[in-house]
């Protein structure tokens, strides 16, 4: 396992970050402390969840996730732990139950380090932006927590090149702490959002990237196939996302993508995340997993590098200008 600096900070993480999405959901306690347990022995120190996670699931108000890793983190050191978890959502009923306001993130933060068991959070990030209040208050908010010692460090999510910028400055003016990761939405099919301007500010300021959703939800595993079967089971049954990635140039794609892997013994979506740890922007691909089969899977990643030639052929082939 490969470790990088968090951005400019001194936090050292593992080259994969293991998503906790489905924890809860499409995984149940059992298999998850399972997925955990496989990525930890595989060297993978760090561990993304959310306090929402999953709420949008049938019986289960959020929080779930928290407490399937706060049950398992009792069995490990903590200090070999890096656990990253997000604020914004809606967690309980009145107006002031979501946002990032100084109130909701007092209380917000207090029940996440219930649930995780845990009397820190490594990194605490903005989930989404909050439109309705000012960056300085949540910034604020956020640099008390750091001062407490309840967070070490925040970083942010789904903010678009604008308001990172913003929230930069803003922390650089009052002297706060300020933003050292972003968790964007980039992988093969999906370039242009990070790519269009975002790359740049996170490159000049040193920002960490985390991306999610590196195997386009389930798409750059190749197991989507041209005669527009979709797999029973898998994310694409219900339309959505997934049935716009069915188009000839990401086949064409995915069979260059395929003969990569071949050459290197290694799966088409292994050679997904390659893509990724093989730029020096990103930090760490945020991989999930319902079972120990698709852990495995993301685990054969580690330490696997495209050539520049390779790299070539596939930012071609996926080009969006």
């Amino acid at each position: 396992m490969d470790y990088r600096s968090l951005g400019r900070t001194g936090l050292k993480v593992s080259e994969l970050c293991l998503g906790t999405m489905t924890f809860g959901w499409g995984a149940d306690e059992h298999t998850s402390h399972a997925i955990l347990d496989r990525a930890y022995d595989a060297g993978i120190n760090f561990i993304d969840t959310a306090d929402i996670y999953s709420s949008w699931a049938e019986n289960n108000d959020g929080g779930v996730s928290e407490t399937i890793i706060g049950r398992w983190l009792k069995t490990k050191d903590r200090r070999q732990v890096i656990i990253a978890t997000k604020v914004r959502g809606r967690m309980w009923e009145g107006p002031n139950g979501e946002g990032l306001s100084r109130h909701h993130i007092k209380h917000a933060v207090e029940d996440s380090l219930r649930r995780l068991g845990t009397d820190y959070i490594d990194l605490y990030q903005t989930h989404w932006p909050d439109d309705e209040v000012a960056i300085v208050e949540t910034l604020r908010a956020f640099d008390d927590l750091v001062t407490a010692g309840k967070v070490l460090y925040i970083g942010c999510s789904n903010h678009p090149p604008s308001l990172l910028g913003k929230a930069l400055a803003v922390s650089k003016t009052h002297g706060f702490v300020r933003y050292e990761s972003l968790q964007p939405h980039y992988n093969l099919v999906h370039r242009a959002e990070f790519e269009r301007e975002m790359i740049r500010l996170c490159q000049a300021e040193n920002i960490a990237v985390i991306p999610y959703s590196p195997l386009a939800g389930g798409f750059l595993t190749g197991k989507y196939k041209r005669d527009g079967q979709v797999p029973a089971g898998s994310r694409g049954e219900d339309g959505g996302r997934i049935k716009a990635y069915l188009t000839d140039q990401n086949f064409a794609l995915l069979d260059k993508m395929a003969e990569i892997g071949d050459a290197h013994g290694k799966t088409v979506a292994q050679t997904a995340l390659a893509w990724l740890l093989t730029q020096p922007v990103i930090t760490a691909p945020i991989i999930g997993a319902r079972t120990i089969e698709q852990c495995e899977e993301s685990l054969g990643a580690v330490c696997f590098r495209l050539t520049d030639d390779e790299m070539a052929s596939l930012n071609d082939l996926s080009g969006w200008r």
